[in-house]
């Protein structure tokens, strides 16, 4: 099971992108660890919304983390 992670904990580690209360967009800028896989992720982007839709990426590889403060997707 993967380890629970917190945006604040890394937030020296992490530029925050955009912010609209109920989702968030981060840059991995010092090669923070997935929590789900242990590679390095690029992006994350967090919601507390019901429901996301994401637009077409370029085939990028994600993972995701459900905790109870919101859904993470890490793209790596």
């Amino acid at each position: 099971m993967p380890e629970p992670f917190d945006v604040h904990d890394h937030r020296h580690e992490m530029k925050q992108l955009k912010d609209t209360g109920d989702t968030g967009l981060y840059d991995n800028r010092k090669d923070v660890a997935c929590p789900v896989c242990s590679e390095v992720f690029d992006r994350l982007f967090v919601t507390k919304k019901r429901g996301t839709t994401f637009p077409e990426n370029d085939g990028a590889r994600f993972c995701l983390l459900n905790q109870e403060d919101g859904v993470y997707m890490f793209r790596h």
